[in-house]
């Protein structure tokens, strides 16, 4: 991925206001998973005329555009991150809400190995893992 979500809005041709543009930088500087009410109070700290519900449309533009994906670790919120970043999985800490992604190389082989002794060629996948931290002695 070397473009941002900015070029990538740009080369779709959607409209930029200034507000959009502002909400597609929180996205860019983002490292977890927010969702609309997270960054609605950073892109607010950026420019306090934005409103809930344009961040709200503006996240609805951006998922319809292919540029954003909305994730659902069944906590109630939808959640959201670049749709063009590197594939990962994720875990997610049932007691803390902590998302945690990683990169297995294990599971992708399994998982082509399991497609293809179905009968299928995997075009892609979204593995959740839904976990609790151990007990330490």
């Amino acid at each position: 991925m070397t473009d941002t979500i900015l070029d990538r809005c740009e080369a779709k041709g959607l409209r930029l206001t200034e507000q959009r543009r502002t909400i597609a930088a929180v996205l860019e500087e983002a490292e977890d998973h927010p969702d609309v009410e997270e960054l609605y109070a950073r892109a607010s700290t950026v420019d306090p005329r934005i409103s809930l519900a344009t961040v709200y449309r503006t996240v609805k533009l951006f998922e319809e555009a292919g540029i954003l994906e909305r994730l659902d670790f069944r906590d109630g919120r939808a959640r959201y991150e670049d749709a063009d970043r590197d594939h990962h999985d994720h875990l997610i800490d049932l007691h803390s809400g902590e998302v945690i992604e990683f990169v297995d190389a294990e599971i992708e082989e399994l998982q082509e190995k399991i497609a293809q002794k179905l009968g299928y060629d995997l075009k892609g996948h979204r593995l959740e893992l839904y976990a609790v931290p151990r007990k330490t002695k």
